[in-house]
């Protein structure tokens, strides 16, 4: 036998993993996790109705980081699904009377229904004009939702107002406290799923797509089944934050989902670093809560120091949180020669 055949019989397998690594460890999850329980029991109401936000804006980021991220698909229509599920949510609970956990699985069948149906003919699209199709269904959604033939339902340019839901079993604690921890629960559930599903055979398939289509196509990898599976996928954790977002908001209308809303998920997903899921939650933060710290800054130049606070970001850490968090890593295991 030679050398050569000795060193490949000789050599361990090594299990196939993602280039990024895609989750905390379990000692900064508990901790993280303790963080997130403990808030609403030390801060006023209008922060916990800001964490509940942090949520499911991060859900929606999730949901791109798994297209983008973990498929290597760009879009700029998340809007457009985050506004199908809360109209789902808003019309089950004000006009059929569905118990508003219910409404959660019914918005992300139909998102995943509608993600999956829009990934067939974007199959023929990549790059740029992937991007250009998703932003075109981003900008015209809002605009159907407005329409006359639409009016009874989605309430027309009004909108429709939702009932906040009440705690349940007799809890004593506050709608809002007990919607952020309902929230929680939803986010860790799609947390782990979304872990998961990158982890399993599907998510090295998708991330193989990621690297390179045409490898990933010599070794077997359906591309178009994996490409649309992700754009439901994407489609359906979008479909949940956005009726999360209708009930946590208790109001629904069509301006409140414009591209502004897209380009503000796919934002999220920058800061937090494309591919790391616990960076959706970083992103999300940097979403819901720098435009207010820019406003306390200047309120009539608001818009000028978030844009300013955002290149700061960009160029101290371009490859968002997960930068920071791999040069704390480093510093960590330098200080304890580990």
């Amino acid at each position: 036998m030679s050398a050569i055949q000795e060193t490949v019989t000789e050599a361990p397998a090594i299990d196939a993993v993602p280039k990024r690594a895609m989750t905390l460890g379990f000692g900064t999850s508990l901790v993280v996790l303790a963080m997130l329980v403990l808030v609403p029991l030390v801060v006023k109401n209008f922060i916990i109705f800001q964490m509940t936000q942090l949520l499911f804006y991060a859900l929606a980021v999730l949901a791109l980081n798994i297209l983008t991220g973990g498929s290597g698909q760009f879009s700029l229509g998340q809007s457009a699904f985050f506004a199908v599920g809360a109209y789902t949510a808003a019309i089950l609970m004000e006009h059929a009377q569905i118990n508003y956990i219910l409404t959660l699985p019914v918005a992300a069948l139909v998102c995943f229904v509608a993600g999956y149906l829009f990934g067939l003919p974007a199959l023929r699209l990549s790059g740029v004009y992937l991007a250009l199709a998703t932003f075109t269904l981003a900008t015209a959604l809002p605009q159907l939702l407005k329409l006359g033939i639409f009016e009874h339902w989605t309430g027309g340019v009004q909108g429709l107002v939702i009932t906040k839901p009440d705690p349940p079993f007799g809890l004593k604690i506050s709608q809002d406290i007990w919607l952020y921890y309902f929230t929680l629960c939803v986010a860790l559930l799609i947390y782990v799923a979304a872990r998961n599903l990158l982890n399993s055979r599907s998510g090295r398939a998708l991330m193989a797509i990621r690297d390179n289509e045409v490898a990933a196509s010599a070794m077997g990898v359906d591309l178009a089944s994996y490409k649309t599976l992700a754009f439901g996928i994407s489609a359906a954790f979008t479909g949940v934050a956005g009726a999360l977002g209708a009930i946590a908001v208790q109001f629904v209308a069509p301006d409140g989902y414009t591209i502004q809303l897209a380009i503000a998920i796919f934002l999220g997903m920058v800061v937090g670093g494309v591919g790391w899921l616990p960076g959706s939650f970083v992103g999300a933060a940097f979403i819901v809560f720098v435009p207010n710290v820019a406003e306390g800054i200047s309120k009539g130049l608001s818009g000028a120091v978030f844009g300013v606070i955002l290149l700061v970001v960009i160029f101290l850490a371009p490859h968002g949180a997960k930068q920071v968090a791999d040069h704390v890593r480093r510093l960590f295991c330098r200080w304890n020669r580990c």
